[in-house]
């Protein structure tokens, strides 16, 4: 997990200020474009992160209700100007959550997607520019003529980077008429890092977190419309991902790539933080273990090594802007489990087709 830079370009990124003028970018049914310069310095950015260290933040709609649409997506905009003292990098927001718990008819997904984005996201982009953070803007989108449930991810400048598209639908919405997205979910490059999504449903299916794990995201959103719980947890340690969920009941969390819960939201709070590392690699413990002591003497409190007995997992995570774990990889030959894995499969084929 670790990056080929240590990221102080971002830093720096970080803590400028004045005016930044937003440009739109099309979208699937229309454009994000805001017309008027935002100005970044009304947020004051923290300057003592570690260059990897990523602040998340999320939501939970369950006590949210709202008379349409738009004026749910003004309290989706209030609650999440109340982690903005949090000063988080990536805000997640729950599963087409402009259409969920309306106090009127619920708005088919074809009126919703066929409508200019600008109607209900604008104002999600222009948070995210004026508080200089990315948002994942859950909404139904159309594109070649076919409705899909998908989330946006949009940029510090209120830019859209990028569609994902549910892959595994319901029975529910494929009666409906929507289209499954591509099975190939992408990966989007962010200041931070990379970063995957999924939605509701999917949790169900681990070929997609697998997918988006070989493709080197870091960090999977998960917008949903129930919690996910355990399922949500595994698949962050099966894969080594850090999850952020966000959801419409029960509890939206944050989980790290050992499958804990970080930050999690509950009846009292509606919004949870977490600050994560992505400056860090899981390794297999044994027999990596046995250069542990050499690293200890030569970095002392500029790394952290944390080991799961039970697991034999550990974690090598740099501590100090002065170390970079891919250093200490080459260094000590640390060589992340799933590296691991997969060199020790190929050996498994090669002796199996030797028999």
């Amino acid at each position: 997990m670790s990056d080929s830079s240590n990221k102080s370009g971002r830093r720096q990124f970080l803590t400028m200020s004045g005016a930044a003028a937003v440009a739109g970018t099309a979208a699937a049914a229309g454009s994000l474009a805001l017309p008027d310069a935002v100005h970044s310095d009304e947020v004051n950015f923290p300057t003592n992160r570690l260059p990897r260290e990523v602040r998340i933040a999320t939501v939970c709609q369950q006590d949210l209700k709202a008379s349409s649409p738009t004026a749910m997506v003004a309290k989706i905009v209030d609650l999440m100007g109340q982690t903005v003292t949090s000063k988080p990098d990536l805000i997640c927001l729950p599963e087409v959550f402009p259409v969920a718990n309306l106090s009127t008819n619920r708005p088919s997904a074809e009126a919703i997607a066929t409508a200019p984005l600008a109607s209900l996201c604008r104002p999600i982009a222009e948070f995210a520019a004026k508080n200089r953070c990315y948002v994942v803007c859950p909404t139904y989108v159309t594109e070649g003529g076919r409705c899909f449930n998908a989330a946006i991810l949009i940029d510090r400048d209120g830019k859209d980077v990028g569609t994902y598209k549910k892959i595994r639908l319901t029975e529910g919405e494929l009666a409906k008429g929507l289209a499954p997205g591509p099975i190939d979910p992408p990966v989007f490059e962010t200041d931070f890092g990379k970063v995957g999504m999924q939605i509701c449903f999917d949790v169900f299916w681990p070929d997609g977190w697998k997918r988006l794990a070989e493709k080197k995201a870091e960090i999977v959103v998960w917008p949903s419309a129930f919690g996910g719980g355990r399922q949500i947890k595994m698949a962050a340690a099966t894969n080594r991902l850090v999850i952020a969920t966000s959801t419409r009941k029960d509890t939206s969390q944050i989980c790290d790539v050992t499958g804990e819960a970080i930050a999690t939201t509950s009846r009292w709070n509606p919004w949870a933080v977490a600050t994560v590392n992505l400056e860090k690699t899981v390794v297999h413990t044994w027999p990596i273990m046995k250069v542990f002591p050499e690293i200890f003497a030569r970095y002392g409190d500029k790394i952290r090594i944390r080991t799961f007995a039970e697991e034999e997992w550990s974690i090598v995570e740099s501590r100090s802007p002065e170390v970079r774990i891919a250093d200490i990889a080459k260094k000590f030959g640390l060589v992340p489990i799933d590296e691991m894995l997969r060199q020790v499969e190929a050996k498994q084929i090669l002796a199996r087709k030797a028999v």
